[in-house]
């Protein structure tokens, strides 16, 4: 059973190495162990539903605390200390005349409704806001069947609920992937996907989801839109692009249509080490700028090479590692690169050879496919340690961006630095550590995780994060960055999306919501305001 405070499935424990303990210590001092309230003392806080009777909606309080929150830290504080607000009944669709029905229910009685995938965003997609009128979840993880296959045409259409690892088996049954793999893939849902604009990590080699989107179906308050699959037209703007990002704003994604890939005949993974973060920049600006058929380069920051090898737990496997990268000559500064390809062998061989070539010239070493792949057997298991970094008395975060190369390590230095000084006047010290993992001919993304110590009072943690979170924003914003590279705007980023969007963008954003959804029901408060 997934764990309805944290992250993943209550069977699953990673626990952290004692080498990373004593490495976290040093940096941000002990952690207590906060005091969590219980299942039973969470559902005692769940007030009854203002929603009026249906057949498909079940108003249970432990159906209701389970669609309550995400996977945001503002969410995990809100669970863990029992100040929850709940939604006032959750539905279960099977079929698109069941979403319509559930939405007609809604505007009926006057009720707001948050649609439901994974449970994973992290910037307050799912968050219920209070309000004076009810909410309905409508979760769509009963509509989860792959409905059409085309291999001529390489197409696929599946109903949005489904989750990464059905879909890829339903796809691989058949010759096929999609190749889209964010680090929530166990859970997450293909709706998700396309409502967030999500990234995969091997999105350099398949593409972002937006490219792999071609067509599908939203059921909106004033009926249903459909997005016929086609190959690329000029019959004006391509409505697509409304649907992908909306957030829910719009109304549920039903169906999909996607684009698909053959499996591929083989994948290589390489690991190498650059003498700093400068000429490992250097090297992958120069791969992304070739245009190698590559499916991921991730480049980590010195800091984050170092905790990455201590959170690998194998010290028979790091210490000799460590030793040969100074017998090598590689200081301290060493930052780690992770690349992948997927292809014919002839293709992948290729590739590789020119990617030896140009780590080479930014004196690259490699250290062979080990440390990749322990790295693929381990991606999904890292969002785990977030619950044992919490029962050691740490918060966890993550943020991210994109930028043009020019100023990417720029972007880079002053993320940290605000990060590790935001709570100087606390006397609370913050550790912070990026790495790239998506390039683009002109630019790269930006991923920093950020620690800092739980307060004994949940109000103080929750203030900590908020001085954290906004204090990294106005960086991002300063510096011209986008505020979100990959996890959407939700509630965290909205204050903040003006400054890409501009009024005009967000008047233009808020008139086309309106004509879908006139009465303001679908998912209020995400993405933009209402006015």
């Amino acid at each position: 059973m997934r764990r309805w405070n944290g992250w993943g499935e209550t069977t699953v424990e990673v626990p952290l190495p004692p080498a990373a303990r004593r490495f976290l210590e040093e940096r941000l001092g002990s952690g207590t162990r906060p005091r969590d309230c219980t299942l039973e003392e969470a559902l005692a806080t769940i007030p009854p539903s203002r929603l009026p009777p249906h057949p498909m909606v079940q108003t249970d309080s432990e159906t209701r605390l389970r669609h309550t929150i995400g996977q945001g830290l503002p969410d995990w504080i809100a669970a863990r200390s029992g100040r929850i607000y709940a939604p006032d009944g959750v539905a279960f669709p099977e079929t698109n005349e069941e979403v319509r029905a559930l939405l007609a229910y809604a505007e009926a009685v006057g009720a707001r409704v948050v649609p439901y995938g994974g449970g994973t965003s992290v910037v307050g997609h799912l968050r219920v806001l209070p309000d004076p009128r009810p909410t309905l979840v409508v979760d769509l993880a009963r509509m989860n069947r792959l409905l059409a296959l085309d291999p001529i045409s390489a197409l696929a259409t599946f109903q949005a609920g489904i989750r990464g690892p059905d879909l890829e088996a339903a796809l691989r049954a058949h010759g096929f992937t999609l190749g889209h793999y964010p680090q929530s893939f166990e859970y997450s849902t293909l709706g998700g996907w396309i409502m967030t604009r999500s990234v995969g990590q091997f999105a350099m080699g398949y593409g972002r989801i937006e490219e792999m989107f071609v067509g599908g179906r939203l059921e909106t308050p004033k009926g249903p839109m459909f997005l016929p699959a086609m190959p690329p037209s000029a019959a004006g703007p391509d409505l697509r692009h409304l649907v992908l990002g909306a957030e829910g704003r719009l109304g549920i994604l039903t169906e999909a249509t996607l684009r698909m890939r053959p499996l591929p005949e083989v994948e290589a993974f390489q690991t190498f080490f650059f003498p700093d973060f400068a000429h490992g920049v250097a090297a992958i600006r120069e791969m992304a700028q070739a245009g190698l058929p590559l499916t991921m380069l991730r480049l980590s920051t010195a800091e984050e090479t170092a905790i990455t090898l201590r959170l690998a737990g194998r010290e028979q496997l790091i210490r000799p590692l460590e030793g040969w990268l100074r017998l090598w000559g590689l200081p301290e500064t060493r930052c780690m690169l992770l690349v992948a390809a997927a292809g014919t062998r002839r293709v992948v061989h290729a590739a590789l050879a020119e990617v030896f070539h140009i780590a080479a010239r930014y004196g690259g070493r490699s250290m062979g496919s080990r440390l990749a792949r322990e790295w693929l057997r381990q991606r999904f298991r890292s969002p785990y340690l977030r619950n044992t970094l919490w029962e050691l008395g740490y918060a966890v975060d993550t943020l991210e961006t994109a930028v043009v190369w020019a100023r990417v390590p720029r972007m880079v230095a002053a993320l940290e630095e605000a990060l590790r000084r935001g709570l100087e006047d606390l006397g609370e010290r913050v550790y912070a550590f990026s790495h790239i993992s998506h390039v683009y001919t002109h630019g790269a993304n930006i991923y920093t995780t950020f620690m800092f110590r739980l307060a004994p009072d949940p109000d103080e943690t929750l203030e900590r994060w908020r001085h954290l979170k906004r204090a990294a924003s106005e960086v991002i914003v300063r510096l011209r960055g986008t505020i979100s590279h990959q996890h959407g705007v939700g509630v965290d980023h909205q204050p903040y999306l003006e400054a890409e969007k501009g009024a005009l963008g967000l008047e233009i954003l808020r008139a086309a919501f309106r004509v879908a959804d006139p009465h303001g029901i679908m998912n209020p408060g995400k993405l933009v305001d209402q006015r």
